[in-house]
């Protein structure tokens, strides 16, 4: 079963600046999501990887 978190990688409701942050890790995203065998570390890195672009796109945001 594949990870659930892939909703929480979507981006075309940011803004343009903001988009270019956000598209290179939903790509990254997408690609482990078909690369990489289902299970715990994979669930554990979708979620590590989902935080990263949080923390990434709030950087964006002060500047």
């Amino acid at each position: 079963m594949p990870t659930n978190v892939d909703r929480y990688f979507s981006y075309d409701h940011l803004p343009l600046p903001l988009q270019a942050v956000s598209k290179p890790i939903a790509d990254l995203q997408e690609l482990m999501e078909k690369l990489l065998p289902d299970g715990p570390e994979k669930s554990a890195g979708m979620r590590k990887l989902l935080e990263a672009k949080d923390c990434l796109v709030r950087a964006a945001l002060t500047n």
